[in-house]
This record gives structure tokens, sequence and C-alpha cells, in this order.
């Protein structure tokens, strides 16, 4: 497959890439090495979201409509190395006990979880970080290919200080060392009416932008009556400047309802990738590493749905060297 509808180029070069001020000189290749390693040289993102093992528990994982494989934490890492991927976001420790088996996978360690046993009608949520940056680090220089760190801040919460205070911080230590960032950001809790309204979506993409991260992962906002989603998604997309963003994938749907949600998160929302989790991990292997190559296509590629859902069911292929150079 050609991989771009437009044949335009989609791979960048080492100067293409956008190297924050925050990034120390003596860490501006490390940046730029993890950067091109996490959006496999496009700047687009395709994030496997695997930190629901603290965020949902076993609920995600075992249950009606969810493939046994899911329930045996290793299915992930399979995905992840056979499939094809920008990074797997997961916390320190699931990292640390299955790295040294899948030392290719592009690792993006997920610095704070919470639950979610207290809802938000007992409290506001507060997720707070699990371990220091120097924990990382140390795996990273123990020979674990991590390139980013991933943090989340619930907009809106009482505790939301709290949360964007660690994040900050996390952002210009973790640039000071090389290291890409993406910000999970959901507005939540009591002060919140509604958590996926557009402007709020949009207020959560600029707060990334300021807190310095590379990337921010959110909710897409739901429809109006004279918008849908996608169209207000441009409205966020615009507000997160310089910071790239993607859209949470949600629970499982139908693969083609789910992809040309993802085409149009692009096309018309300006996103810049996807942030996926339990579509592609709850099914069977086979069928999650061919979701992966249809994502990817789409992400990295610039594909159609069609030629997309061509590689979902197994009629096409998609590899990184199916990338335009």
């Amino acid at each position: 497959m050609s991989g771009n509808e437009n044949g335009v180029k989609v791979k960048l070069l080492r100067e293409d890439v956008r190297v924050p001020a925050d990034v120390l000189p003596e860490a501006q290749e490390t940046y730029i090495d993890n950067f091109l390693a996490a959006t496999r040289e496009t700047g687009k993102l395709m994030l496997f979201a695997c930190d629901q093992k603290i965020e949902h528990l076993n609920d995600d994982f075992h249950g009606e409509g969810i493939d046994l494989a899911d329930n045996d934490p290793e299915h992930l890492f399979r995905i992840a190395s056979q499939g094809v991927i920008g990074v797997m976001a997961a916390q320190r420790g699931l990292v640390a006990q299955y790295a040294r088996d899948y030392p290719d996978i592009n690792y993006l360690v997920k610095m704070n979880s919470k639950s979610h046993l207290v809802k938000t009608t007992q409290d506001d949520p507060y997720s707070s970080q699990l371990y220091s940056l120097g924990s990382v680090l140390a795996m990273r220089d123990a020979g674990v290919n991590i390139v980013g760190v991933g943090h989340t801040t619930y907009l809106g919460s009482e505790y939301e200080s709290t949360m964007m205070s660690e994040a900050g911080e996390l952002v210009a230590e973790a640039h000071a060392h090389g290291l890409i960032t993406v910000e999970w950001i959901y507005p939540r809790g009591e002060a919140v009416a509604d958590e996926k309204e557009a402007t709020v979506i949009a207020g959560a993409a600029g707060v990334a932008l300021c807190l310095g991260s590379d990337f921010v992962k959110v909710n897409p906002p739901d429809a109006t009556d004279k918008n849908n989603s996608a169209e207000l998604l441009a409205i966020a997309s615009q507000a997160a400047g310089r910071t790239g963003l993607v859209c949470a994938g949600g629970t499982t749907i139908d693969a083609e309802v789910f992809l040309s949600q993802l085409y149009d998160q692009i096309h018309i929302g300006g996103a810049i990738g996807n942030a996926t989790g339990r579509n592609i991990h709850q099914r069977p292997l086979d069928e999650a590493v061919r979701l992966t190559k249809a994502i990817s296509a789409i992400t990295f590629g610039g594909c159609s749905i069609e030629e997309a859902m061509d590689i979902f069911n197994g009629k096409a292929d998609f590899t990184l060297d199916s990338i335009a150079a």
C-alpha cells in the first residue's frame, strides 16, 4: 500500500522536530530520538493505553464481551510487540515486570493513577504520583526502552491545583532528561456540570499546552444540535497550539465505527492521532493486532477508512515500511 492517499511525504527528518526550550542542550538529541521513536517518524501519535489495570481494576480485562486472553497481562505486551503502535503507556511496575521479554516496545510510563472505587459523588477525583521520575530514569539507564512519561490531571476537581503542580514539574524534569510527555486531562468533579462539553474540552487542551506537554489526551466532545463531535474537536485542537491532541478511545465498539470516528477526529477535528486501550486489548490477539495496524494505517499512513478496514479484515497489511518516506 502506498500508505498515503495524497502522495505527500509523512516522515519527519530530525531537523523537522520542534524541540521545546525546556529541553536541556545535552538532552536535545535524546529528545529528538524519543519523539521520532514515539511517533514513528511522522509526528503523529498512536498510543496504546494499558493503564486501566489500576484505573478500572479487572473490570476491563475479564467479563462478558471480553476475550479470555485479556485476563493475562502479557496479552497487552503480545499485542504491542506484534502490532503496529507508537508507544505503549503503562505503569512503571507493569513495564518493569515484562520489559526484558519485550525490549523493542516503546514504553511511556504512566506516573499517576487511581482506581474507580471512590466515585465522584463521594469525593472529587485525585490521582497522586506513584513514584519519582528518578526511578523511571533508572529503568531507562538499565536498558528499558522508555521514551516518555504520562500524567493525569482532573481539571475542575478540588484537587486540581495539586495535580497541575505535579504535572508541571514532571513535564519540566522529563524534558530536561530528553523524555516526551503526554498529559491526560479529564474535566471531572462536583464543579464540572458536563465533562464532555466542547468548551470544557478545549479548555483542557489549553491547560496541557500551558503545562508544556508534548501531547494531550482528552475525551472527544459530545455532539450538539449544530455540530458533530469532530467539528467541535477542531476547537480543542486549535486551543492546544503546539501540544498535539489525541482522543481517548473509550469502550469497545464495532471496528468500522471506531475507525470512522478516528478518521474524522484526524481529518475534521485536527487530532494528531489516538490513545486507545479497551478497543484494542479486549479482542483476541490476532484481531487486536490487526486493529492496531488499521489504526496506525490511518494515523501514520494517511489511509482511508476503506483501506484501514481491508487491513483489519486481513485483506491487506500495514507495516512501518508502508509509511511514505
